[in-house]
């Protein structure tokens, strides 16, 4: 989860939505963001598949890819025989999509027309920090089928310490004034877990879904320096640095993985908050 930055006026940390300098920041690069960044579990996937509507009727499940990217969930789920539809701000990002393949169609959700069509399920793979909650939420409404399930994901992971200490060390001396400078080297899963059940109950108090849930997904993944190296710049404490300060960085990172034999296990938590759309009345 991204931290809000400070060049925002002063909205609360439950409005990343509002931050659109960083919002719009991944899509500089594209294809190292698609490269980079992680998938997400195939049980993950098949746990929303199986659970949507359109699973056990003819033809493929629909969904709805919100702040789809460069594709990296709508390609998976997409590969487990759903025909997706993305929704993307950045052009840059849907463009990359697009030429995967991918139908995307450039909008904010909260203002993107559903010309009437409806779907089996409507994601959100690391980006629903950025769709307004309250306004978001009753999208997903309008554009489910009863049944319908909405579920909104992401990665929580933290380097280990011989990694994430000399990173922080190593951001606050490039870029002080960062509100990213002076956070702790490492955050507690328990933080994570705190923000999805926000999201929750903003689903809740549309009154519109039923069957609230909160999934989890441990897994880990290896990582060579180069690999890290190339993730770490599509994050977002990373993609607004001027490259001396990304340089000065990656450097003191890049040595401490070498420190540690040139790789390193990274432990991944998937966290899920889903919710079933109330079937007509």
């Amino acid at each position: 989860m991204p931290t809000l930055p400070r060049e925002q006026p002063e909205p609360s940390p439950a409005e990343s939505h509002k931050a659109r300098r960083m919002a719009e920041s991944f899509g500089v690069d594209a294809q190292r963001y698609d490269q980079a960044r992680p998938g997400y579990p195939e049980a993950l996937v098949a746990r929303i598949v199986a659970g949507s509507p359109g699973a056990d009727g003819p033809g493929r499940p629909r969904v709805l890819d919100v702040g789809c990217g460069t594709g990296i969930a709508a390609r998976q789920f997409r590969a487990a025989g759903c025909a997706v539809l993305g929704v993307e701000p950045d052009v840059r990002m849907a463009d990359f999509a697009r030429a995967r393949g991918l139908q995307v169609e450039v909008a904010a959700f909260e203002a993107w027309q559903s010309a009437g069509r409806m779907f089996d399920a409507v994601i959100a793979a690391q980006s629903w920090h950025w769709v307004d909650p309250v306004a978001g939420a009753a999208q997903a409404a309008r554009v489910l089928r009863p049944d319908g399930r909405l579920a909104i994901f992401g990665h929580v992971y933290e380097p280990p310490a011989e990694v994430a200490e000399p990173f922080a060390a190593a951001y606050g001396r490039a870029a002080p004034d960062s509100p990213f400078s002076g956070q702790p080297a490492r955050r507690p899963l328990d933080l994570y877990r705190a923000m999805y059940a926000k999201i929750a109950d903003r689903i809740r108090e549309t009154q519109q879904f039923n069957d609230l849930e909160e999934w989890r997904f441990d897994w880990q993944q290896c990582y060579t320096r180069d690999q890290w190296l190339g993730l770490l710049p599509t994050t977002g404490g990373l993609t607004q640095l001027r490259p001396d300060q990304l340089d000065e960085v990656l450097d003191a990172v890049g040595s401490a993985i070498d420190s540690l034999g040139g790789r390193f296990t990274m432990h991944y938590t998937t966290l899920a908050t889903t919710a079933v759309r109330a079937g007509a009345s």
